[in-house]
């Protein structure tokens, strides 16, 4: 642990009466000037997690003084309370918020390179994390990954499958090195790179002998009384979804499962009548599944890569994006149609 080290204890002054008498005019050069130490920054994560100073200490392998003592330390520093001390344990301050939300990000980017360093050192390739959603999950990232681990088969390929907003979170985090699947909307794009692959339609996905398949064309309104797998509120599609109901006039179905893992919404749609709007690769590639043949007026998809503008990736990144691009080139211009 960083807080076992002999320097753990080295330089600290003793705090001068109560923390808000030493309050002052923050000096921004406090955080850098040599004086504020990464084990500082491990520390009031490790004291926000547990909640206690006894539980910081157990955790770090110290004792309890020295987890005191050096909290009075950096908040000394700073010249701002981090932590309200009760009698049931610590809370973060509204400073404190602040700096546990910026230390966790340090520190997990320190880490985050240990990491590489290590994989660079034990295998020669740097591990490379991939966020996906429905869109990349089903049919264009297995595919890449199954050509580039022949070639690679050391390269490290973690896949985090989320939804688009949140893996948007994790890749400004630096959780994740690049995105696969839907483009975010244009509006929420600044300091991103992105690299557009192909557009894929969005249509009602059923298992292959649903009973509509087959029969006369229709419309959304004539499916209202069976079972809807629906993307979670909070996401672009559904809005668009519930903005297409809305413009013909109709209310939602009334039997709705919200749900955006492929895992689940597959076995539901494989056992039961359900349809599900989804990405037109999902309903073409599987071979239980096909779509109706019904044109939904969604926005297209636009499928594609996405990384941090300002963070050139790696070398094994870049192998994957590779990949990415050659598997996708087989897709694009022409999508498969559906089954007849």
């Amino acid at each position: 642990m960083l807080l076992r080290s002999p320097l753990f204890m080295f330089g600290y002054t003793a705090a001068q009466g109560h923390v808000t008498e030493r309050c002052r005019d923050m000096n921004m050069d406090r955080f850098l000037d040599g004086r504020l130490k990464l084990r500082h920054l491990v520390l009031v994560t490790v004291v926000a997690d547990e909640g206690t100073l006894v539980g910081a200490a157990k955790a770090m392998h110290v004792t309890q003084p020295v987890v005191t003592r050096s909290l009075q330390e950096i908040e000394t520093i700073i010249g701002v309370e981090l932590f309200a001390r009760g009698p049931r344990g610590v809370r973060p301050t509204q400073y404190g918020d602040i700096l546990i939300e910026h230390a966790r990000a340090v520190v997990g980017n320190v880490r985050a390179a240990a990491g590489r360093i290590h994989e660079l050192q034990r295998l020669g390739m740097e591990p490379v994390r991939v966020g996906t959603n429905l869109a990349g999950a089903y049919s264009l990232l297995p595919q890449t990954l199954i050509r580039l681990k022949k070639a690679h088969p050391h390269l490290t390929v973690s896949v985090v499958e989320a939804m688009p907003e949140e893996l948007g979170l994790q890749l400004s985090r630096g959780d994740v090195d690049v995105l696969v699947g839907r483009l975010q909307p244009s509006g929420l794009r600044a300091a991103l790179r992105h690299v557009r692959l192909y557009d894929e339609p969005v249509r009602l996905v059923v298992r292959r002998e649903h009973p509509c398949l087959g029969t006369r064309a229709g419309g959304i309104e004539d499916l209202m009384d069976l079972p809807w797998i629906l993307p979670g509120r909070n996401t672009q599609l559904r809005q668009e979804i519930d903005e297409l109901f809305d413009r013909r006039g109709l209310p939602l179905p009334a039997n709705i499962i919200e749900c955006s893992t492929i895992l689940t919404l597959r076995t539901v749609l494989l056992e039961t009548d359900a349809v599900a709007p989804l990405p037109m690769l999902i309903g073409a590639r599987d071979p239980l599944l096909d779509m109706l043949p019904l044109a939904l007026d969604t926005v297209p998809r636009e499928i594609g890569i996405t990384t941090l503008a300002d963070r050139p990736p790696s070398a094994s990144t870049r192998l994957l994006i590779k990949g990415i691009v050659e598997v996708a080139r087989e897709t694009d211009p022409v999508l498969p149609e559906p089954r007849s």
